[in-house]
């Protein structure tokens, strides 16, 4: 999220990660585009009128890249002059402020849904079925009551299929640029993920390595 508005984006950011989602925050367009040259997001919330770097900037430099964001336009310029303008640049979506918080928690969901490479909205494998959209999960028809983080974790896990995802690519996925690195947070939740998802075991921990899903390709 790119918004120079601090507290409005600390706040903003605080309520999208209670949705389960990794919020990195740059509060002008410098640290975005340093930001932006180093993980491969989803979806980038852009303000336009940003110091450093103006916002339009950014907009055309994610959406030359090949491995291009989705990006949703979130500013006071509500126009529909300025809405034209935005999506011509490349924008997927554009949002007024002010705004209604949950239509943007579902506006970046759908733009997460959008991208070229996103995965099949049921992932299924192991007797586990969870459905991003819906935010459900079962194993064997049983349904499974996970925190945001635990769900978070399975759907990585999920859409790895049998790759192995190492601890700190699940603290940048599921966390944010902010978990400590050092931290046992990702061992604590694989715990009680093991523990929710019962017995055969289906979680494989690769010492050194990090974790993995048994069972078959999603």
């Amino acid at each position: 999220m790119v918004e120079d508005a601090r507290a409005l984006a600390d706040v903003i950011a605080e309520g999208l990660r209670d949705q389960g989602m990794a919020v990195d925050l740059a509060y002008d367009g410098h640290t975005a585009a340093a930001k932006l040259g180093l993980h491969p997001y989803q979806v980038v919330v852009l303000d336009r009128d940003l110091p450093g770097i103006h916002g339009d900037v950014l907009c055309r430099m994610v959406t030359e890249r090949p491995d291009r964001a989705m990006v949703l336009m979130l500013t006071a310029a509500g126009a529909p002059g300025d809405r034209v303008s935005g999506l011509a640049l490349g924008a997927d979506d554009y949002l007024a402020k002010p705004f209604h918080f949950p239509e943007l928690v579902l506006r970046i969901r759908a733009l997460a849904r959008r991208r070229p490479d996103a995965r099949a909205p049921v992932l299924r494998a192991a007797g586990i079925e969870l459905d991003p959209v819906r935010r459900t999960a079962t194993r064997d028809g049983r349904p499974l009551n996970l925190s945001v983080k635990e769900f978070a974790l399975l759907t990585e896990l999920l859409q790895a299929g049998t790759a192995v995802l190492s601890a700190e690519e699940l603290l940048e996925r599921v966390w944010d640029e902010h978990a400590n690195p050092f931290t046992n947070t990702v061992a604590v939740t694989i715990g009680r993920l093991r523990r929710k998802l019962g017995d055969p075991p289906v979680i494989t921990t690769l010492p050194g390595a990090g974790y993995r899903l048994t069972g078959g390709s999603p």
